[in-house]
């Protein structure tokens, strides 16, 4: 990646918002503690309108890796052979 491609990417990352994960499926899980649409924890749905683009950053960063141990868990464990 070159510089200039860098810096307009960081351009417009600190110019366009930071959508909402919220996927209008508002349920929490009382085993994991996250909401069943979003993944998102109760704390960090109450505060996502106080959060600045960073940590707004951060929190989807943590869904993205919520999910991947979901999908992880889902999947049907392969049988070695023998």
């Amino acid at each position: 990646m070159t510089a200039d491609t860098a810096r307009a990417q960081d351009t417009a990352q600190t110019i366009a918002p930071v959508p909402s994960p919220c996927i209008n499926v508002c349920r929490m899980n009382r085993a994991t503690g996250l909401c069943e649409g979003c993944l998102r924890t109760i704390d960090e749905i109450a505060s996502w309108s106080s959060f600045d683009d960073a940590a707004k950053r951060a929190v989807w960063d943590e869904i993205d890796r919520r999910h991947v141990d979901f999908m992880e868990k889902q999947s049907p464990k392969r049988e070695a052979k023998t």
